[in-house]
């Protein structure tokens, strides 16, 4: 169920005393959820946006993620874990320890602007925009996606994408691994997947054709998640390869992932 064009006044009017920041545009959509036979639960939320206003001395900063409204504890978990990312991607001021967003992008600011002062000779704006969607919903799990783009100097910008999950019976966040039984198995079996989609021999090392794995063993990925196409693997820049080689994903079909997938079947 889909509703457009309702704003939160009080959070839009909490912002409008920031001069530096446009204002929050809120769109509110809501995910009805059954976790029983006769209890039904709604997960509500609304596209948080906000941004900084242009200017030649600032750098560009966009923010967008959904925000959860309820105030129960699923709810709670999925703002904190989003906002404690954002926080943690946007503090740059060893001096500030920002309590919210708006305060990250603020501590954003202020490293910029001292490095403009410490080298008036710089040339480049940074940069951040990071990009939060709904990834997949089910019965069992959430995951969100995030996709940031930091530019702080140098010769490029990094990219990164990150799957936050959930477990809707718990209402936590969980790391992904959770969501996955028999994992010893499933390790094997995405080795032998990423081996095929790589052209990398089954009788050579994992390194042999110039990853870089630890301990030249095979790892899964940190970011990992449901999609509506399947389970997807990501590995990000640096992560198991160079710079120049890109990000690296698998995408598991649902045959393939479904002896793996588990059941969550604690009662709420």
């Amino acid at each position: 169920m889909l509703s457009f064009g309702e704003t939160n006044e009080s959070l839009d009017l909490q912002y409008q005393s920031h001069k530096n920041m446009k204002k929050v545009c809120l769109i509110v959509f809501s995910v009805v959820l059954f976790f029983g036979c006769e209890k039904q639960d709604r997960l509500v939320f609304e596209n948080y946006t906000i941004e900084n206003e242009d200017c030649g001395n600032c750098p560009k900063i966009s923010i967008q993620y959904p925000l959860a409204l309820g105030q129960d504890k699923l709810s709670k978990s999925i703002n904190i874990a989003l906002s404690e990312e954002v926080i943690e991607k946007l503090t740059y001021d060893d001096d500030l320890s920002p309590k919210n967003v708006e305060e990250a992008m603020q501590s954003f600011s202020n490293s910029f602007l001292e490095i403009r002062r410490d080298f008036p000779d710089t040339e480049a704006v940074w940069e951040a925009t990071i990009e939060g969607s709904i990834s997949n919903l089910d019965e069992n799990y959430l995951t969100i996606q995030l996709k940031t783009y930091i530019f702080s100097g140098g010769a490029h910008g990094y990219q990164a994408t990150q799957f936050l999950n959930f477990d809707l019976k718990r209402q936590i966040e969980i790391d992904a691994k959770e969501m996955l039984s028999n994992l010893d198995g499933f390790i094997g079996f995405a080795e032998k997947e990423f081996r095929i989609q790589e052209n990398i021999p089954l009788d050579q090392n994992i390194n042999s054709t110039g990853f870089m794995f630890p301990e030249e063993q095979f790892v899964l990925p940190e970011n990992m998640g449901y999609t509506p196409n399947g389970f997807l693997m990501w590995y990000n820049q640096y992560e198991i390869a160079s710079y120049a080689d890109g990000p690296i994903s698998i995408l598991l079909t649902e045959e393939q992932i479904s002896p793996y997938r588990k059941k969550n079947n604690t009662a709420n």
